[in-house]
């Protein structure tokens, strides 16, 4: 029998009331939404911005500059937060959030401003800042429910979050969608395009939640003196801004042994290097590196990034082998994706509450991953004369399997982790994540590009793919009709998504053994017991 580790509740989460408890964790949810809605509504609304700001060269940008900075902040903010006081940053974060949502909604307005350039820039510049906020709406949410709710209970909540996750995902695209064509009105003089409201629609939710921040929430977690990390937080910044512009721009055409990627690399390591030494003598480092020293917390992290980078490497160009693979129209084709949050939606749902009830989580975890993997399988089966509905089954299997990992690896990293370092554990593992994630990106598009200039070079002017100019092509195909679809082409995307998903499904397989390294948590009240794996 491993050591045991006490987790005591918070002496908030205990004498809250359960009325006050509904109240906080709403508030909550309703962030969760904003950030989550804001990484999905924006996607259908990118033709028309890219043909009203004329900016196609800065296409990729638009989303990539949201997650950079939303990525490097996430350890910050989780290390003010348990500096400051959990309620004191949400509202710093939710604050940035709109000021960000409202500077991108005027993006061009005013056409060419001095320092901040042409309106595509600016908008570039706007998600940045929009960026920064929503890595504060995150990280402080799930680090909130670590402090309001003892370990055994965590499982049920942090499902939810899962669930609001998937319902952004479905909803987002529909909802830019819908006010990109529908929402352009003219108020006294003004006309008011309708993809500006995509970003304007945070607003009112926005205010909403800040409302309920403020007056319903009290001060959560523990506010403590200490020294701020400067030093740390800025070179972490760099070392990860840095290595996500290498991969940004390898992936997107400048390739990998350019001097500027190079360059970049370069100094991510000299950063990295320099960051690790001021966090082994710095007090309050923004990432302890004593974290990496608790087994539990080492392996859930690392299944966490190992996950994240194949569900997302492998995502992210879905919808493109569906419209340019097999024909589907844009908006169709985001429809088609719903069965994946669907699967989602339901197994984050049931799992959050198996865990409530048994105290028993990586059973869950082991099987999610076996059906991810089985999901992640049939689609690399898929051909350029699969139907729409061999895609939609597909996808709801690997559904299935996705929805634990989007709370119980935080939730092992939490019930690890010293209850004074909740917030830094928090945000480290979803900071892991998320890199995770932009790099299988980055790496699968790569394969996706390489792939697609072998099979079409002989269709493309200069004989080299541009993946941000194919998106375009893609999402601005327009309606949801079936499009004719050259069979060279159509046969050309099956077979680059096929060699992504099997990638994915080694990748995936690197997560389960991760995941059986996990030492084994028994969750019972405002207790953790911690039993090492066998190969401990």
């Amino acid at each position: 029998m491993g050591p045991t580790i006490s987790q005591p509740a918070t002496s908030l989460g205990e004498t809250l009331p359960a009325s006050e408890k509904r109240i906080i964790f709403a508030a909550l949810l309703l962030v969760f939404f904003l950030s989550a809605l804001d990484q999905t509504i924006v996607s259908t609304a990118m033709p028309t911005i890219v043909r009203e700001l004329q900016g196609l060269d800065l296409y990729p940008w638009v989303t990539t500059g949201y997650l950079l900075t939303s990525t490097v902040m996430v350890p910050i903010w989780g290390k003010l937060g348990d500096l400051f006081g959990r309620k004191r940053i949400l509202l710093i974060g939710v604050g940035v959030f709109i000021l960000g949502s409202l500077l991108c909604g005027v993006a061009g307005e005013f056409g060419y401003l001095p320092l901040l350039g042409s309106g595509m820039m600016q908008l570039v510049i706007f998600r940045g800042i929009q960026g920064i906020g929503g890595g504060a709406l995150f990280t402080t949410a799930f680090a909130i429910i670590a402090d309001l709710f003892p370990p055994r209970e965590r499982g049920k909540y942090a499902g939810l979050f899962g669930a609001v996750f998937g319902l952004a995902s479905i909803i987002g695209p529909i909802v830019g969608g819908y006010f990109t064509d529908h929402g352009s009105i003219t108020v006294s003089g003004l006309y008011i395009a309708g993809w500006r409201w995509v970003f304007y629609i945070n607003l009112p939710l926005s205010f909403i939640a800040l409302a309920l921040i403020t007056l319903r929430m009290p001060e959560i977690g523990e506010v403590r003196k200490g020294r701020i990390d400067y030093f740390g937080g800025l070179f972490v910044m760099l070392a990860i801004g840095a290595f996500m512009l290498a991969l940004s721009l390898g992936g997107q055409g400048e390739g990998w042994t350019s001097p500027s990627v190079l360059g970049l690399f370069a100094m991510s390591i000299v950063a990295t290097i320099v960051f690790i030494m001021i966090e082994r003598v710095f007090p309050e480092p923004v990432l302890p590196l004593g974290l990496f020293g608790i087994s539990a917390f080492t392996t859930a992290t690392i299944a966490s990034f190992v996950m994240a980078m194949a569900f997302m490497g492998a995502i992210a160009y879905l919808p493109l082998y569906l419209q340019l693979g097999l024909g589907i129209g844009a908006t169709n084709s985001g429809l088609a994706l719903t069965p994946l949050m669907a699967g989602l939606l339901v197994s984050a749902t049931l799992s959050g509450r198996h865990v409530s009830r048994t105290g028993e989580y990586k059973g869950v975890m082991i099987a999610a991953a076996l059906v991810n993997m089985f999901g992640v399988f049939l689609l690399s089966r898929l051909t350029s004369q699969s139907s729409e509905w061999d895609v939609i089954w597909r996808l709801f299997v690997m559904g299935l399997g996705l929805g634990p990992a989007q709370s119980l690896f935080n939730l092992v990293a939490q019930s690890a982790a010293p209850l004074h370092q909740i917030g830094a554990a928090t945000s480290t593992s979803m900071f892991l994540r998320q890199t995770g994630g932009m790099v299988g990106v980055s790496l699968f598009g790569v394969m996706l590009t390489t792939s697609l200039t072998r099979d079409l070079s002989a269709l493309v002017p200069g004989g080299k793919i541009d993946l941000g100019r194919m998106e375009m092509l893609a999402i601005s195909g327009g309606g949801g009709a079936v499009r004719q679809i050259p069979p060279v082409v159509a046969d050309a995307f099956a077979n680059a998504m096929s060699a992504i998903f099997l990638a994915a499904l080694g990748t995936t397989a690197i997560g389960l053994v991760a995941i059986l390294f996990i030492p084994r948590i028994l969750l019972r009240g405002a207790s953790a017991r911690i039993e090492p794996a066998p190969a401990e």
